[in-house]
């Protein structure tokens, strides 16, 4: 099977990915192994290859928005068959046994596994999915498809960790690809939508996509904010959204890695405004999110590569030549 693995990160040059061709696998007791039909490419699998995030096992095969069709099915798998679609997303795996398990809150396993970090990932024509982890995937094209599995999944449970409510007034800060989903999400509940984002053309798409304002990315909007989700990895944007909320609100910080938070005055943070962070997602929110997408038609814009320009699709997404798009790559188009 083709690969594209990440052997060593390097902070500056093209993204160091490698080509290989890797024996074929075998499905464990309790795996599927999938045919990668898609997998989009994410801002976390950047930050892997520049090294932002720690590596915790190299080499690696990133990929973590996966769209695939089950090629091999491992014993005791029973709810699965060959030639079934299947997705895999950012969580791997969890130990189910853990207080954070056991209370539906299993991203915060101590025990967990994250795909294209700790298992390898779809930047590949096959991986192996342990099969009580794979989702079911709505129709449609899988390019569309594939950047709903990290992008949505993790905008969807911002949304909900900054407690905005049908009909409040919410702040997106930076406008990518998985912000672009969740105005989609923050417009079916009825919400106002206030953008501040760095870029014009960014801006731009946020009011076509409905939008009430759109912004510099530390422009103070029209309105008190009841919650606001920060997408871009600057410290500086979480002090901008804390100070355009309005009593009792909160920001969540939608992101990996950040910079660093900036010293900032108390009475930003008074008047209970709240500061929480998003880490990871769960199974659940895989599937409420997905049943969402198919229900209103989430749309994603993918961008397709094939599978040997992996680094070039994560160099134009570093750049910002992607913009609020999804690059996805494609593995049989090699």
């Amino acid at each position: 099977m083709r690969v594209m693995v990440l052997e060593h990160p390097a902070a500056h040059g093209p993204p160091p990915l490698v080509a290989r061709d890797l024996d074929d696998l075998r499905a464990g007791p309790g795996e599927l192994v999938l045919d990668v039909v898609a997998c989009a490419a994410c801002r976390t699998d950047l930050q892997l290859v520049r090294g932002d995030l720690a590596s915790h096992r190299l080499p690696v095969i990133p990929g973590h928005q996966v769209v695939g069709r089950v090629a091999q099915v491992g014993n005791g798998v029973e709810d699965w068959s060959v030639g079934d679609s299947a997705g895999a997303f950012w969580l791997a795996s969890s130990c189910d046994t853990c207080d954070a398990c056991r209370a539906g809150r299993e991203n915060l396993c101590p025990e967990a596994r994250f795909t294209g970090w700790d298992v390898d990932g779809g930047y590949a024509t096959r991986m192996t999915v342990r099969a009580d982890f794979a989702v079911r995937l709505p129709d449609g094209d899988p390019e569309d498809v594939a950047p709903l599995l990290c992008g949505g999944v993790i905008g969807y449970r911002a949304l909900h960790r900054s407690g905005i409510q049908p009909g409040g007034r919410l702040g997106l800060y930076g406008f990518g690809a998985s912000a672009s989903l969740a105005i989609q999400v923050a417009r079916h509940w009825g919400c106002e939508v206030y953008v501040a984002t760095r870029a014009e053309r960014d801006r731009e798409r946020a009011l076509e996509m409905g939008a009430s304002w759109a912004g510099g990315s530390t422009e103070r909007p029209p309105v008190p904010l009841d919650a606001a989700v920060t997408f871009a990895p600057v410290g500086s944007v979480v002090i901008a959204a804390l100070q355009a909320l309005d009593r009792g609100g909160t920001v969540a910080i939608n992101a990996i890695h950040l910079d660093q938070i900036p010293a900032f005055n108390y009475d930003d943070l008074w008047w209970e405004r709240s500061i929480t962070s998003v880490a990871n997602v769960t199974r659940q929110d895989a599937r409420e999110f997905l049943a969402l997408a198919a229900e209103i038609g989430i749309r994603t814009n993918p961008i397709p590569y094939p599978l040997g320009d992996a680094a070039r699709a994560l160099g134009d997404l570093e750049t910002g030549i992607i913009g609020a798009g999804a690059a996805v790559l494609r593995p049989t188009e090699t």
